[in-house]
């Protein structure tokens, strides 16, 4: 064998095994991160929502629909009162990161369900909840709606879930009696 050649094999030699020794190091902090690793906290941020209630219920003329509380798991993550005009949001994920909205407003229900629902979304039967008529709500991309209108407000429920949720939902929301009626 030349000197030539047998430099070039130890170069070789060198090179794979200095190759090991980097792969070795990565695969060990590789570990090191999954082992360690903590979970992301979500992006999605809590509100407590019941000083929104509180100063919604002196600018409106209506009463306003929310939860006393929610459940265990549940959060709040929007609650917008709109002045003019009058309006009331309020969003919640449940335990199972189920969206659940509630929208209240002066505005007719073909808007309401055209804006939180979908333009296309398809009018379903009539379900009564507590003597009341509530009208379903479909939408191709799986999101379901409650809706009527009283006193000239539209109340709209969605979620991504099924109607048992916003039924259950519908169940926790209690009237907010208006400053100004």
């Amino acid at each position: 064998m030349s000197q030539q050649a047998g430099r070039y094999q130890r170069s070789a030699s060198g090179m794979v095994g200095a190759m090991i020794v980097l792969l070795a190091i990565i695969a060990v902090f590789v570990v090191f991160r999954a082992v360690n690793r903590t979970e992301p906290e979500s992006a999605v941020r809590t509100v407590d929502y019941q000083p929104v209630v509180a100063a919604a219920r002196e600018q409106v003329d209506f009463p306003l629909l929310a939860p006393p509380e929610l459940p265990a798991g549940w959060r709040a993550t929007v609650a917008e009162f709109t002045v003019t005009p009058p309006s009331w949001h309020l969003r919640v994920l449940t335990e199972e990161q189920r969206y659940l909205g509630l929208e209240q407003s002066r505005s007719s229900v073909r808007d309401m369900v055209a804006t939180y629902v979908d333009r296309d979304a398809v009018r379903g039967e009539a379900v009564d909840v507590g003597g009341e008529s509530w009208r379903t709500w479909t939408d191709s991309g799986g999101d379901t709606a409650l809706v009527k209108t009283d006193r000239e407000v539209t109340t709209l429920l969605v979620t991504t879930g099924d109607v048992d949720l916003l039924m259950r939902y519908l169940g926790l929301l209690q009237e907010q009696p208006a400053a100004l009626q």
